[in-house]
């Protein structure tokens, strides 16, 4: 799936709607559901997978890496698992991930200890930007090597351990140095044994949890995972529920908006993904989470919203490894909140598919809102509601989807004439997107 590159042109508030609607799939259990699948034994189903531009190049890079995947309906797929070890690829075979940093990442993981592994790897021009030292140094550990040399952003080219041993790891904020390690170990030697303080994302253990000769789960003060190397894995069978982060948009937009109600059906609702519901829920918000049901070792249900009036935001750094997506839509609705808003423990959004707290800066700059960054906290000196149909938008071709919907939602509260160049990129995680801003009675332009 390519999409062309267009720009999207906005210059027209948003009017009161009372909606229900589907969002687009989860990706990150997208992603996992197609890799895990991928080293499992015998055939995995995927149902209500997210069909964008990051999941595609998911399947592209399983399939250069031989193995077998097949579309059976819309959105359903099934996996032809070799298991652990199994990847086969030419020398010289490249392997691009296009935008997805969760793809990379997971990917490298599972690569590192791949016997016979010497390929090239790279991203898109966003992709390529973005430093992974961390996840160089942690497969280093494996035993994968790099080149060239001290080289920490793609292009590079992995070769992949031969006697790949398991390791010990603290696990920082990110899920998906986590989840690197977790799949390095499965096809390690020996033990691998990862302590999380900070509860990360956790779709990868929870998909991976009816292996418990692979891995075991314990929660505590400090949660631990062991994962024991070289054992089998049992063919998965995941229906997918809707993304939490794409829902989002579409909550922040509900809450701001005049006279506005919204149900938004069939979310996931993993405790690890709702930092950004709790924090406005605590905050005043009117969202309501219902008809929860548990599918996969993943909680689901309906979201509900109505517009709400919400006192200024603070976070603390806890909020951040739950709600890490979620902070650019966080600063336009502290942008439209009176009074001042603080983001504590933000700093790591500088390694996003842009500088996330640079460019939102910028953009709210644009349309008159004052914000101060020091060290990694984040202040937003918020006006309130207030119409900025006398202001310009113009957002750069960043390549950050997160940024693209966040300002399409700031212009459409506010009514300022907004620009956003090369608004595709949101197709690498929510191809619906704009058919949903219409449902809900958006007006936009595409220039192309």
């Amino acid at each position: 799936m390519s999409s062309k590159s267009f720009d999207l042109i906005v210059n027209k508030k948003i009017n009161s709607y009372k909606k229900s609607i589907i969002v687009d799939s989860d990706k990150s259990i997208s992603i996992r559901s197609f890799l895990i699948g991928a080293i499992s034994q015998n055939i995995s189903k995927i149902k209500n997978a997210l069909e964008s531009e990051d999941v595609l190049a998911t399947i592209n890079c399983l399939k250069k890496l031989g193995v077998k995947i097949k579309k059976t309906t819309s959105k359903s797929y099934v996996v032809y698992g070799k298991g652990l070890g199994s990847f086969e690829a030419k020398k010289n075979t490249k392997l691009n991930f296009g935008n997805s940093g969760t793809l990379a990442r997971l990917l490298i993981g599972l690569l590192a200890t791949t016997p016979n592994i010497e390929i090239y790897i790279q991203g898109d021009h966003s992709l390529n930007k973005r430093s992974m030292e961390k996840l160089i140094n942690l497969m280093a550990e494996f035993g994968a090597s790099f080149s060239p040399r001290k080289k920490v952003k793609f292009p590079l080219k992995i070769t992949s351990s031969q006697m790949p041993v398991g390791i010990n790891y603290n696990a920082g904020v990110s899920a998906q140095l986590k989840s690197a390690v977790i799949l390095a170990g499965l096809n390690s030697f020996g033990n691998t044994t990862i302590k999380e303080k900070l509860r990360s994302r956790d779709h990868t253990e929870k998909m991976l949890l009816k292996n418990k000769q692979a891995i075991n789960v314990k929660n505590g003060k400090e949660k631990v995972i062991t994962v024991f190397g070289k054992n089998y894995l049992n063919a998965i069978n995941v229906n997918i529920p809707g993304d939490p982060s794409s829902a989002a948009f579409f909550t922040a937009l509900t809450i701001l908006n005049k006279n506005s109600n919204l149900k938004i059906k069939n979310v996931g609702l993993n405790k690890t993904r709702v930092g950004f519901y709790q924090i406005l829920k605590n905050q005043g918000a009117k969202i309501y989470f219902k008809n929860l049901k548990n599918i996969n070792n993943e909680l689901r249900g309906d979201i509900f919203v109505r517009t709400s009036k919400i006192k200024t935001i603070s976070t603390s750094k806890a909020y951040y490894v739950n709600s890490t997506d979620e902070y650019p839509i966080l600063f336009v609705i502290a942008a439209l909140t009176k009074g001042i808003s603080i983001f504590k423990g933000i700093g790591d959004l500088a390694n996003k598919e842009s500088n996330r707290v640079r460019e939102m800066q910028k953009i709210l700059k644009q349309i008159g809102i004052k914000s101060i960054f020091s060290k990694n906290d984040l202040k937003i000196y918020g006006k309130g509601m207030f119409n900025a149909n006398n202001k310009k938008i113009l957002v750069s071709n960043l390549g950050d989807h997160r940024i693209c919907m966040s300002t399409f939602i700031l212009a459409l509260l506010t009514g300022a004439r907004a620009k956003i160049k090369n608004f595709e990129t949101v197709f690498t995680s929510a191809p619906s997107f704009l058919k949903i801003m219409k449902i809900l009675g958006a007006k936009f332009e595409i220039q192309k």
